[in-house]
């Protein structure tokens, strides 16, 4: 009956047509391009890797030995578990919560100040300078990147040039130009959400408490962030999911000591050649970013449908 109501409501306030349209396109975009490559996905990486004549023969049953691959390694194997691999697939889920904390502190009060502070043509300035970037391809950006914190790079020139440094720092081996590309590269999925929540922000509470002699960092806490905290949820969301996901960046960017695990879902696709095993990967590295995002909207006490506003 809710459901029922609710269709009355959305076909009433959007019109037939419309409405029609707009739920059409919704259900196709999700289940052709979304929940069924991913079932398929599901299927290939419970799997043998057959060649194509013996594929929906006798030997194409269900296994659970892509899984077991991941984390026990191969049968002769010498240790307990499959450590390379592992290792990777954690350090991939931590860098992407350090690229998430870096968006959200610096985007916040990027945020808060176009939607309560700035004006008029400053506000649209501002704005055109954040969207305008990213007319240039995600790949160019990556190797602008790589150009800035090379060895003879724009920052190395520099350094050396006022004297702060003698010898070029390697910023890709440390990973510095990896975390600071992938920091950027999602940097508006984190502000316009916050932005949204923020903006409608009555301005009244905010002036009420520093009537009241609150400072700001009190105001912040206890009153702007509780109630950005779905646009907060959002953008954090995507900034990590998009961060552990990504391939472009870390191939780029990344030190020869780094690899993401994607790096290692590609190889099994294509030079690996194993399609159920790299389809494998995948799903652990969907499920592990999926439960990790719900745990952590359980512990600030967000909602799913609170994001969606």
């Amino acid at each position: 009956m809710a459901l029922t109501g609710w269709l009355k409501s959305f076909l009433g306030k959007n019109g037939l047509l419309v409405g029609l349209y707009i739920l059409i396109a919704v259900a196709v975009w999700i289940v052709l391009l979304i929940v069924l490559p991913q079932l398929f996905m599901l299927d290939f990486s419970f799997r043998y890797n057959l060649p194509p004549g013996q594929v929906g023969g006798p030997q194409d049953v269900y296994t659970l030995s892509n899984y077991k691959y991941l984390v026990f390694g191969s049968p002769g194997n010498q240790a307990a578990y499959n450590w390379i691999d592992l290792s990777v697939f954690g350090q991939t889920i931590l860098a992407a919560i350090f690229v998430t904390l870096i968006d959200l502190a610096l985007c916040y009060p990027i945020a808060y100040y176009l939607a309560h502070v700035a004006k008029g043509a400053t506000g649209r300035l501002l704005v055109l300078s954040l969207i305008i970037p990213y007319w240039v391809n995600e790949i160019l950006r990556a190797f602008a990147f790589r150009i800035i914190f090379g060895a003879s790079g724009v920052i190395n020139n520099a350094l050396i040039y006022i004297g702060v440094i003698d010898q070029p720092i390697d910023f890709i081996r440390e990973d510095v130009a990896l975390y600071t590309g992938l920091s950027y590269a999602y940097i508006l999925l984190m502000i316009f959400p916050i932005y949204n929540a923020v903006e409608s922000l009555d301005r009244n509470q905010v002036e009420a408490a520093r009537d009241m002699g609150a400072s700001w960092l009190r105001i912040h806490w206890r009153i702007v962030i509780p109630y950005a905290k779905p646009g907060i949820a959002s953008g954090c969301t995507m900034v990590f999911m998009l961060t552990a996901g990504a391939l472009a960046a870390p191939q780029i960017l990344g030190g020869p000591s780094s690899l993401w695990f994607t790096q290692l879902i590609v190889q099994w696709f294509n030079t690996g050649g194993n399609w159920p095993r790299g389809s494998a990967y995948a799903i652990a590295l969907l499920i592990a970013c999926v439960a990790f995002v719900l745990f952590m909207m359980r512990i600030f006490k967000i909602r799913v449908g609170e994001i969606g506003r």
